[in-house]
C-alpha cells in the first residue's frame, strides 16, 4: 500500500463509504491462526461491554491496534483463539479485527447491519496535526501532566479524537483512538477539504474541476483571456466542448470559456479491464489527470479528483500502476513510517478514514 502523504490527511480521503468487515478476508485471517476453542453454538455477535475498546490486527495485546469499538455494538464473530495479554480469549469480529472478551460478552443477537453515521464533512473523527512543540499523551484524564506521560507525539503526527474533556482546573484534554488524552492546546485542527465528487448517470462524465490556485479562462484555446468568468481551486463546471491545441486538452465550460488542462481536470472514460466480473464495482485511477471514476460494470457512476503518490514508477512513494483486486475496505486504518529508520522524516496518522488495501 503506498503512504507517502504525511502533511495532508484529506488527500487520503476516498470517494465512497466502506464497509467495516468482509466476512471472507475475516474467515481467511482467521484460518491463520489456530482456533483452539469452538464456537458456541447460537453465537452470532460479541457485545462490546466498555467504551473504547481497542481491536488489535493479531490475537495479542502486543499487536498493532486495528482500532477501537463503542460500548453496546454489537460486531460479527468469526473465530476464538487464546492469545497473550488477554486472560480469557480473543474473538474475531473482522479483517485485521481482534477482541479480548473481557471487553465483551458473546450474545445470539445479529450483528449490528445500520452503518455508523458519518458527519457532511465524510470524517469520521475529529482530526488534528500535532504543533511545533510536539505534545505528551496520559492514559488517565485525571492525572494527565501530573506524572510521568505515556507517550509522546512528534511535532506534524496527526491524531484523531473520540471525544474532548476538561480536567479538573479547566484544562481541556483530547481523548485519542489510541486510548490517551492529549493537551488541546498543543494541537491544530484539520480542515475538511472543501471539494466533493460528482455523481454520475452512466453516460460520459461531463464535470471539469479547477485545479490551479491561479486559474485562467479564454474566449478561444490560446487566445485572449476571458476576465468575465470568476474562479477559484476545487470549482466545479459543466464540460460543454473539448479541443487538443498544440498538446494541451481545452474544456469549455461556458458560451466563450475555455480552460486548459494546465488549470483543470476532466476525468475519461475507459474500458473495463479484461478480469472485471458482470456487472463488478470498479475505480479507474488516472495518475495523469489526478481522477478517479467509479464504474459499475463499463457504467460511470461517481468522478473526483485524487492526490496519488508522486514519486518515480517502481518507488516507494510511487503509487503501483496495474489492476489491482482489493483485499480488505476499512472505515479507519492507523499509517505512519516509525519503523522505517532510513525515512528522511517520519510520520504518523491515527485512524485515516475510508482506507482499501490492494497490496
Amino acid at each position: 500500500m503506498n503512504l507517502p502523504l504525511a502533511r495532508r490527511l484529506a488527500s487520503l480521503l476516498a470517494a465512497s463509504a466502506l464497509a467495516l468487515a468482509l466476512c471472507g478476508a475475516s474467515r481467511a485471517i482467521a484460518a491463520d491462526f489456530q482456533a483452539e476453542i469452538p464456537l458456541p453454538e447460537g453465537a452470532r455477535s460479541v457485545e462490546v461491554s466498555r467504551p473504547d475498546e481497542p481491536l488489535y490486527q493479531a490475537p495479542s495485546t502486543s499487536a498493532a491496534r486495528r482500532g477501537a469499538a463503542s460500548k453496546g455494538a454489537r460486531l460479527p464473530v468469526f473465530a476464538m483463539t487464546r492469545g497473550p495479554g488477554c486472560e480469557g480469549y480473543f474473538i474475531s469480529v473482522g479483517p485485521l479485527a481482534w477482541l479480548c472478551d473481557a471487553g465483551g460478552s458473546l450474545s445470539a443477537a445479529p450483528p449490528d447491519t445500520t452503518e455508523a453515521t458519518v458527519p457532511p464533512d465524510g470524517l469520521p473523527y475529529r482530526y488534528y496535526f500535532v504543533g511545533p512543540n510536539g505534545t505528551l499523551g496520559y492514559r488517565a484524564l485525571e492525572t494527565a501532566e501530573d506524572g510521568v506521560p505515556d507517550t509522546e507525539l512528534l511535532k506534524g503526527f496527526g491524531v484523531a479524537l473520540v471525544r474532548v474533556a476538561h480536567k479538573s482546573g479547566g484544562d481541556e484534554f483530547g481523548l485519542t483512538t489510541a486510548g490517551v488524552w492529549v493537551p488541546m492546546r498543543d494541537l491544530n485542527s484539520v480542515t475538511a477539504p472543501v471539494l466533493r465528487g460528482q455523481e454520475l448517470d452512466g453516460a460520459s462524465p461531463a464535470v471539469v474541476w479547477v485545479v490551479s490556485d491561479s486559474p485562467a479562462a479564454f474566449v478561444e484555446p490560446e487566445k485572449a483571456r476571458d476576465r468575465s468568468l470568476k474562479l477559484s481551486k476545487f470549482q466545479q463546471l459543466p464540460l460543454l466542448e473539448e479541443r487538443e491545441v498544440k498538446g494541451h486538452h481545452w474544456y469549455r465550460v461556458a458560451e466563450k470559456s475555455w480552460l486548459s488542462d494546465r488549470d483543470a481536470r476532466t476525468p475519461e472514460r475507459v474500458e473495463p479491464p479484461a478480469e472485471l466480473r458482470p456487472g463488478e464495482r470498479w475505480l479507474d485511477i488516472d495518475t495523469n489527470r489526478q481522477m478517479l471514476t467509479s464504474y459499475v460494470g463499463d457504467k460511470p457512476v461517481f468522478a473526483t479528483l485524487v492526490s496519488t503518490g508522486r514519486g518515480v514508477d517502481g518507488t516507494e512513494l510511487a503509487t503501483p500502476k496495474g489492476v489491482h483486486r482489493l483485499w480488505v475496505k476499512l472505515r479507519t486504518s492507523d499509517m505512519d513510517n516509525l519503523d522505517d529508520q532510513s525515512a528522511a522524516e517520519n510520520y504518523a496518522i491515527q485512524a485515516v478514514p475510508w482506507v482499501m488495501y490492494f497490496e
